[in-house]
């Protein structure tokens, strides 16, 4: 991690579970960290959880991943005030239960998990690559994906959400081409945790016996990633709690 020490690392969804363990990682080994996020107090917050050093390297932006404008406003605050975005953590992401594909009336629902999961990697991918380009940078793009973009689970609900990281693994294969053929030696990674302990997980299945992950975990795993060598590329990592059945 010694390269990126004082570079600028973006991440969405900063607020809480694996968004909130990454930002806190990535600024206690030294980079600037701006946690991009709807509930942009509690990003604030975690500098308390931080050494004095460590939270200073802590900013928040104020920013709605299914907005292209808050999108675009963020990263230009970032251009402007921080110079720019070395590494973007792709970690804004919904799953909607009580609602299935054959629900009436469930295109705006629906269309809520594409916008987030789908769109706003697109779009925060975008300007990222353009900061980037722009400054001649071999940064870094992180998807915070799952194993269910990998394979369909039998889920009662929840089930645009598999789609949506389908197409997330679908991108980052895409992206890899683009940043090729562009000639960049931008990486891009996809790293698919299974069951992690977030507010987006039902409360039934983080007590008992249930296998899952801690969003430091994933922490550990983004910086695993952005730690290899300039000739490494971690292209897919799929982490999963030991004895998960799914």
């Amino acid at each position: 991690m010694d390269r990126w020490t004082g570079r600028v690392a973006v991440v969405t969804g900063a607020s809480s579970g694996i968004g909130a363990a990454v930002v806190q990682a990535l600024a206690n080994a030294g980079m600037i960290v701006i946690g991009l996020a709807r509930r942009v107090e509690r990003v604030e917050e975690l500098r308390q959880q931080l050494s004095k050093q460590a939270a200073q390297r802590l900013h928040a932006i104020r920013c709605d991943v299914t907005r292209e404008e808050d999108i675009v406003a963020a990263f230009d605050q970032i251009e402007q005030q921080y110079g720019g975005v070395d590494v973007l953590i792709n970690n804004a992401g919904i799953a909607r239960g009580g609602i299935n594909l054959f629900t009436p009336g469930n295109a705006d629902p629906l269309r809520q998990v594409l916008d987030t999961n789908v769109m706003g990697v697109v779009l925060c991918s975008r300007e990222a690559f353009q900061s980037m380009m722009r400054r001649s940078v071999d940064g870094h793009i992180v998807q915070v994906n799952s194993v269910v973009g990998h394979t369909v689970p039998a889920f009662a609900s929840f089930n645009i959400y598999p789609a949506s990281k389908f197409a997330v693994t679908a991108l980052t294969e895409s992206m890899r081409h683009e940043l090729r053929i562009e000639g960049t030696r931008i990486k891009v990674t996809s790293i698919s945790p299974g069951l992690v302990r977030t507010e987006a997980v039902p409360s039934e299945l983080k007590t008992g016996q249930t296998p899952i992950l801690e969003p430091e975990d994933i922490a550990d795993a983004v910086l695993y990633v952005l730690g290899t060598p300039p000739r490494v590329q971690v292209h897919e990592l799929t982490i999963r709690p030991v004895g998960e059945m799914m």
